[in-house]
């Protein structure tokens, strides 16, 4: 018999029903013990004077106390891992982008009932792994948005014929894929906030709900300096401009002459996701090859390891956030694992690793 200490976890959920399901779910997993389960803010705040736990899975509706309140005061006081698991929906989706910001280490959709009640769901199964790796997670202090500096008509990359046209025409024009899970949209935030209007052209797979990505993009474009957008089929790589994947679709690299631009697809999930990081950096290790920069950034488990590996083979630079800045070490661990970085570089450092 192990004598493994247990994840001690709290539900917070205004729903009876959704506490009690819950709690069954994690506690069904021998690592894990559910200490208590609360209806309301107040209430766990009780629980966590009597026993402080490892996780808590937090609603965000709910009476008396909403969970974004809560949540502020709990970061600001007992810094403790916390999953946001909510109805999210493209009216929310910029609460739980609060949520992120706040210092929660990840927003997942609740699951229905029926979900969690079936011992196969994948949803299921992810909300498991998400309790066991948001107890190792390093909780870092929210940061305040970066402001994008004035960009003036006559310097801009988008007011310029003169970059544009020359992007066209050169064949050695850079591309930057980056890939992150849990832990990076905050981590997106800081390396895009840093980049300069006319930084290189980059795609962006990060593991998150369908309705949550472009709300997820519009914010990082109204504080970057760089244009940032959820990516459409079709849309063309160009300096100066993110895209960033939808959710629950794959997106890939392909290239027409001297133009590189990105495709969709529905195909079946690579490593339990769509989009995948493996996914886009196979296709950048195939049609972009060493004009490639590869960024393998904070989240659980593989996805992207071995895309980044095939990235490195092809000629690529090669990047993997380092532990120590890492919400989660799962993806760049594997990766460094692999020998598939050039580079192991804390966070602060790959936005200028970029431009240089």
């Amino acid at each position: 018999m192990s004598d493994k200490k247990k994840i001690k976890v709290l539900v917070v959920d205004d729903s009876a029903l959704v506490r009690k399901v819950l709690s069954e779910l994690l506690g069904s997993d021998n690592e894990i013990e559910v200490i208590g389960a609360a209806g309301n803010p107040y209430f766990a705040s009780r629980i966590i004077k009597a026993q402080i736990p490892d996780v808590i899975t937090l609603d965000v509706e709910m009476p008396k106390m909403d969970g974004l309140t809560f949540l502020k005061i709990l970061m600001s006081q007992k810094p403790i891992p916390v999953v946001i698991i909510s109805s999210l929906t493209e009216k929310n989706s910029l609460t739980a982008l609060k949520a992120l910001e706040l210092g929660a280490v990840e927003v997942i959709q609740k699951p229905t009932i029926k979900a969690i009640t079936d011992t196969k769901n994948e949803s299921r199964l992810h909300l498991i792994d998400l309790v066991k790796a948001a107890s190792k997670a390093k909780i870092r202090k929210a940061k305040k948005n970066v402001p994008a500096r004035l960009v003036t008509h006559s310097t801009s990359a988008f007011g310029s014929s003169a970059v544009n046209q020359t992007s066209m025409i050169k064949t050695t024009q850079k591309v930057v894929v980056m890939g992150a899970s849990t832990g990076g949209t905050e981590a997106l935030k800081e390396i895009l906030c840093s980049l300069p209007y006319d930084s290189p052209a980059i795609a962006i797979v990060q593991h998150m709900p369908e309705v949550f990505t472009k709300s997820f993009a519009d914010r990082l474009n109204e504080i970057c300096q760089i244009k940032v957008k959820e990516a459409e089929n079709g849309d063309t790589l160009l300096r100066g401009q993110a895209l960033i994947a939808p959710g629950n679709k794959h997106m890939l690299i392909k290239r027409s002459g001297a133009k590189y631009f990105v495709q969709l697809s529905d195909r079946e999930p690579v490593n339990r996701h769509r989009p995948s990081v493996d996914v886009l950096f196979y296709s950048a290790a195939r049609y972009v090859g060493s004009n490639c920069i590869g960024i393998i950034l904070t989240g659980m488990g593989k996805d992207g390891a071995n895309g980044l590996l095939e990235l490195r083979n092809s000629g690529a630079d090669t990047i993997a956030q380092d532990e120590n800045s890492s919400v989660v070490f799962g993806m760049p661990k594997e990766a460094i694992r692999l020998k598939a970085a050039r580079k192991i570089l804390p966070l602060e450092n790959i936005s200028s690793t970029i431009l240089n």
